[in-house]
């Protein structure tokens, strides 16, 4: 039995389908209810990972932990998570956190969390993805209001990768041995900015998408109103004062998998109907 926290987010789900299809159990971590997101097959059990004491049903029998990070007792949830017999746990960290600058919001909570596993004594696997082909579902909205994207941050290219590339890697870690200790930097094949993914989109919805970008005060405001203020700074650091590592793209994919890592029009053509 394997626990899958965030099972229903764009990287949780694809844990699931991925240690599912190797015919594994696996289990669910959610707040109450059963989310209706959640494939059939899958056991679902009440927890909250701010809250170390109540994960003790969701970790009952469990060898392997897919983790999210970020939490408030990251130790106290590792504690847990040792006590109950787990054999592996799979940490979603950030490629910032390799930077060790604690003094950026989104980095000091991926560096503690990465601090908290290595020194659980548990086996562990790091993941270190440098974003999501995913965060494009974010332009929905505005997709669904005409054919112009506007979007902070346009100069900046990434080498995102799709959440079922990096859903695969992380059953792997849990499955196989060789990850041990190890931390894996995930990257798609290329990086591309904010423009270039927008006429890949467009491309498989069969639109002519315009991107424009968000001045640096547009951009300020708009991150304001969706998160803290430290995230915000944080993303500006990132993105504006600093700059992402020129070698992003990565053989993790290849080397773990023994495949290519999916394209942004490989990712495109399969989520073409979520933008309809």
């Amino acid at each position: 039995m394997f626990l899958v926290t965030g099972a229903t987010g764009n990287v949780g789900a694809e844990v699931v389908r991925a240690l599912t299809a190797a015919d594994q159990k696996v289990r669910a971590l959610v707040r109450s209810s059963r989310p209706a997101a959640l494939p059939t097959g899958v056991e679902a059990v009440a927890g909250d990972l701010n809250r170390p004491e109540s994960l003790a049903e969701a970790l009952a029998g469990v060898r392997g932990v897919f983790l999210l990070p970020g939490y408030e007792d990251m130790e106290g949830v590792l504690a847990e998570v040792r006590g109950a017999g787990v054999e592996r746990v799979v940490l979603l960290s950030g490629s910032s956190a390799g930077s060790g600058d604690t003094g950026n919001a989104v980095s000091a909570y991926m560096i503690r969390s990465e601090d908290a596993v290595r020194a659980s004594g548990l086996t562990f696997t790091i993941l270190r993805p440098f974003g999501f082909m995913s965060n494009a579902l974010r332009w929905r909205d505005q997709l669904r209001a005409g054919d112009v994207v506007r979007e902070p941050f346009a100069d900046l290219a990434v080498a995102v990768v799709d959440p079922a590339d990096l859903g695969a890697v992380a059953a792997t870690a849990l499955l196989a041995d060789g990850h041990e200790g190890r931390t894996h930097v995930l990257s798609g094949p290329q990086a591309l900015r904010p423009a270039d993914r927008l006429g890949i989109l467009g491309a498989a919805l069969g639109r002519d998408l315009r991107l424009e970008a968000l001045s640096r005060d547009e951009a300020r405001a708009q991150l304001s109103a969706e998160m803290p203020e430290q995230y915000v700074d944080a993303f500006f650091d990132f993105y504006v004062e600093g700059s992402l590592d020129e070698s992003q793209v990565q053989p993790t994919v290849r080397a773990v998998l023994g495949r290519e890592p999916r394209t942004f029009e490989q990712w495109a053509a399969a989520h073409a109907d979520a933008f309809q």
